[in-house]
């Protein structure tokens, strides 16, 4: 075809075929809650040395992908157990509930004579009141554990008998478990100054999440 100015018009091209609906998108999955590690602070000593330490474990905890939540010493002043009307304090009630939401936990204690402080010792007590919960105790968490001291000997010893509270509350110790030695050199200023001990503290923590996340498939994969 020619147009009146002599130049060769194009053929008019043929209507586009219309589109095929698209199919609609599968709805995405719910994300599953983040995991979630609580702390246990064991020494009402400002600064402390053993909560330096929990936090440094928290930070690999973090690093993991969990969200830390840290109960320091101070909270901890509870009633000694048993006491009256110890069901309804604030504090123990406060303490119930963050371990319950806790996917797995961290113990933190100074070394006093071999064992954990009492100020710590006395708030595990209180979890006799998860006895009737489904599961109970702290069945099936994580809980690493760490103390911070003078002597090898004191830390060691209470970092296992940590261990054996946590096997009472029917929970799995971390396969590492973090025993400071000369405390005062490797913890200063509210630091961690010793980079072994940083990377056995931060790894302990991550043990914590990466066992909750197994534990989660597991029973999300169950009949």
């Amino acid at each position: 075809m020619t147009r009146h100015d002599g130049k060769q018009a194009s053929a008019p091209s043929a209507p586009s075929a219309p589109s095929a609906p698209s199919a609609p998108s599968a709805p995405s999955a719910p994300s599953a809650p983040p995991i979630r590690v609580l702390g246990l602070g064991g020494s009402l000593r400002r600064p402390s040395q053993s909560e330096t330490a929990l936090r440094m474990a928290l930070r690999g905890a973090k690093e993991a992908g969990a969200v830390t939540e840290l109960i320091s010493a101070d909270a901890l002043r509870l009633p000694l157990y048993p006491s009256p009307d110890m069901a309804t304090d604030p504090k123990v009630v406060a303490l119930l509930a963050a371990v319950r939401r806790a996917d797995g936990l961290i113990l933190a204690s100074p070394a006093y004579h071999g064992t954990m402080s009492g100020v710590l010792k006395n708030a595990l007590d209180y979890l006799q009141y998860l006895a009737d919960d489904e599961p109970p105790y702290l069945d099936g968490r994580a809980v690493g554990a760490l103390s911070t001291g003078d002597g090898t000997q004191a830390v060691v010893q209470t970092v296992d008998a940590l261990r054996s509270v946590v096997h009472a509350l029917r929970a799995w110790p971390t396969p590492i478990g973090v025993a400071i030695h000369e405390a005062g050199r490797t913890l200063q200023d509210g630091e961690v100054s010793d980079d072994r001990v940083a990377e056995l503290l931060r790894a302990m923590g991550a043990q914590v999440v990466e066992f909750a996340l197994a534990r989660r498939a597991l029973r999300a994969a169950a009949p």
